[in-house]
């Protein structure tokens, strides 16, 4: 079988061309790269709730966990809890190690995040849901990493151009009927890819 060579095309007005090389790179280590950035953010972020007036979203945390328990739960708990709980998601996606659990905690956890926009409207909106305060662009930048989350969530890890493993509970599709054989061909290498 014969293939084609890739065809390079002129970028974009004010994009440009990676070399091959890098957009390689990049393309194979992307996932990694956001799923570790996410866990420094979230180190940093629990760490700084553990230690008293040291996070400028505890203020914020503290009122809205007060909400959503009816007052129940202390603030100063709250915090450690969800400092605790920061820094378990981080270390989790830092090392890979149960990261189907720390992935539903960290979706389950953002999700909570955004529940402030709606308890604390008064704080998190100028007079209308299309002018957010500083306080509702910092809660409304979670879906960037509610984003990152599902990015990291569905990723599979591939070997040499291929998928390490089909999903649990199915079969690889391979494109063959039972019993035929099927004759791999690693995926072509990018010449280039087109930044905008």
């Amino acid at each position: 079988m014969t293939t084609s060579p890739s065809r390079r095309t002129a970028p974009p007005p004010g994009g440009f061309h990676l070399p091959g090389a890098l957009s390689s790179l990049l393309h194979r280590h992307s996932i990694t790269l956001l799923r570790v950035s996410v866990a420094l953010l979230f180190l940093w972020f629990g760490a700084l709730k553990l230690v008293p007036n040291a996070s400028a979203a505890e203020e914020m945390a503290s009122r809205t966990m007060s909400v959503l328990t009816a007052g129940h739960v202390a603030p100063e708990v709250s915090l450690r809890a969800l400092g605790s709980m920061e820094i378990l998601i981080g270390a989790g996606l830092l090392t890979g190690l149960l990261l189907r659990l720390t992935l539903a905690v960290f979706l389950v956890h953002m999700a909570g995040t955004l529940v402030a926009l709606v308890v604390l409207a008064g704080e998190m909106w100028q007079g209308t849901v299309l002018v957010p305060t500083l306080a509702g662009q910092y809660v409304l930048k979670n879906l960037v990493l509610i984003t990152a989350g599902l990015a990291i969530a569905t990723h599979r890890p591939t070997v040499r151009g291929r998928r390490s493993r089909p999903p649990r509970g199915r079969a690889a599709d391979t494109g063959a009927g039972v019993g035929e054989a099927v004759a791999s061909e690693p995926p072509p290498t990018p010449a280039s890819t087109v930044i905008t």
